[in-house]
């Protein structure tokens, strides 16, 4: 494997969680409007970001390797959970 193959593994390894990352934030501001929010967007979605990719890593690791859907709703759940922590401060 050369290096632009892994730099594309990596990068796809992140995905679900830059995607997840960045659509909790804006849906959340759709959908929760009473709340003013105590972090910026970009503050957010970072974050959200390194919450993510821990659970995409500790996916990797318990299992063995990336993909399993236990990984993706792991993500979603810690993902949903770091944004309600942020709107509640």
């Amino acid at each position: 494997m050369g290096p632009l193959d892994l730099i594309f593994h990596l990068l796809n390894f992140a995905a679900p969680a830059l995607v997840v990352a960045l659509l909790t934030p804006l849906l959340a501001r759709v959908f929760i409007r009473n709340t003013a929010p105590v972090h910026t967007l970009p503050a957010q979605v970072a974050i959200n970001f390194i919450v993510c990719l821990a659970a995409l890593l500790g996916g990797l690791w318990f299992f063995g390797h990336d993909g399993k859907m236990a990984t993706y709703a792991a993500l979603v759940l810690v993902c949903a959970t770091s944004q309600w922590w942020m709107l509640r401060q």
